[in-house]
């Protein structure tokens, strides 16, 4: 597949990585265009291609009184207004079989989250919907296993899939990225590297999953170093009271300084 695939998605052309970047979840109308206003505005000024993410609802918590959303319906509404009024793609991750048509009539990528990317059922699901499917590497499974992942999407009739790597297991509470696995995945599809989610601190005592925002542009640039087909990278205005993920996502104001740099590091590594 290509970006060129993608309604709405733009300077495709420019051969910059893409972007998928947004709040972990919807949290309401105006977070929402607040946090695409800009990252439009910043994606616009750098010419990277860019998929407005957010989640619809969040069921894998750690504890059953963590946020899970503000109803399915009120957000896919949310998602699909801001494609319209700012005319990008929209992405939002899916758990249940249901939830695959439900959200494809809403959103242009369809995302299978790391937990789940081994039910068979799901991404066949999604693949089904045409949409282009965002295979997230389970935690617990090798670079070369998701080779399978992504044959399960062109069995069930399509070729838009997308790998994202988010990281692997170390230890209990950690994770860690192996960048082995990036060109060992371009082998089956384009590669997201999800910088955020990799600096989870997950399995904490008090049931709320810790992260490393500080590493952020540390793990970003060794993605972009390695050639990595996109970015994933969650971002709120304020992170500390974001309702999922404060804990490991990037400030919305250091977003541009970030990009800046990442897009001049893939300018150079091209040059070679």
């Amino acid at each position: 597949m290509t970006l060129q695939d993608i309604p709405k998605i733009k300077h495709t052309d420019s051969n910059n990585f893409f972007l998928l970047c947004g709040p972990c979840a919807i949290e309401g109308e105006d977070m929402a265009y607040r946090i695409a206003e800009k990252v439009v505005s910043i994606t616009d000024k750098l010419n990277i291609p860019y998929v407005f993410k957010g989640s619809f609802k969040k069921a894998n918590r750690s504890r059953i009184d963590s946020f899970t959303g503000i109803g399915d319906e009120n957000a896919l509404e949310i998602l699909a207004k801001v494609s319209e009024k700012f005319d990008v793609p929209t992405i939002t991750d899916i758990h249940e079989v249901s939830d695959a048509a439900k959200a494809a009539h809403y959103v242009d990528v369809l995302q299978i989250p790391a937990f789940l990317v081994r039910q068979t059922d799901l991404v066949v699901a999604a693949a089904k919907t045409g949409k282009v499917v965002n295979l997230k590497k389970g935690q617990f499974m090798s670079p070369e296993a998701m080779k399978h992942a992504v044959q399960k999407v062109k069995d069930a009739g399509s070729d838009k899939a997308w790998i994202t790597d988010r990281g692997t297991m170390f230890g209990y509470q950690d994770m860690i990225v192996d960048f082995r696995g990036i060109p060992t995945m371009k082998h089956y599809a384009p590669v997201v590297l999800d910088v955020t989610h990799s600096l989870q601190q997950p399995n904490q005592s008090a049931g709320v999953t810790g992260g490393r925002p500080d590493m952020i542009e540390t793990i970003a640039r060794a993605g972009v170093v390695n050639n990595v087909d996109g970015l994933f990278i969650e971002t709120h205005f304020d992170p500390a009271n974001a309702k999922s993920d404060g804990a490991n996502m990037l400030h919305l104001d250091n977003l541009e300084g970030l990009l800046t740099n990442l897009v001049a590091i893939r300018k150079l590594v091209q040059s070679f």
